[in-house]
């Protein structure tokens, strides 16, 4: 494991790369939820790793290790994290000329790819607990408390404090001002992202696969919120597997619990398996996006 400092658009970007101990099958880049810091992230990026994948996380440029200075004083859009997303995407392409190049989306992670400028560089995406964020489409039970959140709570605390203090409410994280209140325009927008940002025809030009593992007991993520997100993507082939209770042993896995180490033997091999059938693809074909899919669950 190596951390390591990226500047990009004049903002330092914390990453972290894994490094496979014999010929790597393919690069990998993590992009992980709203406010959640890379470190989550890191036992199993190090076992994917150990599966034979160059595997990269880093922090959003305003979160994390990332941050520079008190929150209150990031600087930072969503635009913005969409080019920290490509900047970490092109060294990683760099470091593995001719390998095929593979993203894991938790939540956000696989949201942002449709914003891109260069989707051509990616050979596939692996989103996991990802749907639209759109408040009418959210799971049930956040469903009947986000009005106020997003009416009351976000805007007076974020108005207060120059930043969202989602650490100290116990909600999501720290973010910066300018994240939370774009953020806020797009989960009150029916086509959440692709309609706030007028983005229809950035999302209809994405060509590589995407397979979407549900989570059954996703306390944010409904069902038509993961239908949501995948048709946010016209042109992608597309699949979607749903993780259920048994998978998971009778455990909870939630919105963030797919990463977590007790995992490791039940559901990670699940990830492992998708990106090793797309590098089997991009082998014979010079292309992970040739593979079809079907959506499924």
């Amino acid at each position: 494991m190596q951390a390591f400092t990226l500047t990009h658009g004049g903002a330092p970007l914390a990453v972290t790369r894994h490094e496979s101990s014999g010929p790597a099958r393919a690069s990998v880049v993590i992009g992980g939820a709203i406010g959640v810091p890379q470190r989550y992230y890191q036992d199993f990026a190090a076992w994917l790793a150990r599966q034979g994948f160059h595997v990269l996380t880093f922090d959003w440029r305003g979160q994390g290790q990332s941050l520079q200075g008190p929150m209150r004083s990031a600087r930072a859009t969503l635009q913005d994290w969409v080019a920290d997303y490509e900047a970490v995407i092109a060294h990683a392409r760099e470091a593995l000329p001719g390998q095929p190049l593979l993203l894991i989306g938790h939540s956000l992670g696989a949201q942002l790819p449709g914003l891109f400028a260069h989707p051509e560089r990616v050979d596939g995406l692996l989103a996991v607990a990802a749907g639209s964020g759109y408040w009418r489409v959210n799971a049930p039970q956040l469903r009947r408390t986000i009005l106020p959140f997003w009416y009351v709570v976000m805007p007076i605390t974020t108005t207060v404090c120059g930043y969202f203090p989602g650490a100290r409410l116990g909600m999501i994280g720290d973010l910066p001002a300018g994240i939370a209140w774009q953020w806020r325009r797009w989960c009150l927008n029916p086509l959440y992202g692709m309609g706030a940002e007028r983005a229809r025809e950035r999302y209809a030009r994405v060509r590589f696969p995407i397979h979407l593992l549900r989570v059954h007991d996703d306390e944010m993520m409904s069902e038509q919120a993961n239908h949501d997100l995948l048709a946010m993507y016209p042109g992608a082939a597309q699949a979607m597997q749903t993780l259920g209770r048994e998978d998971a042993q009778g455990q909870r896995i939630g919105h963030l619990g797919f990463f977590k180490a007790r995992f490791e033997p039940l559901l990670w091999p699940r990830a492992e398996a998708v990106l090793r059938r797309w590098c089997a693809v991009a082998q014979t074909t010079g292309t992970a996006a040739d593979c079809g899919h079907t959506t499924a669950s």
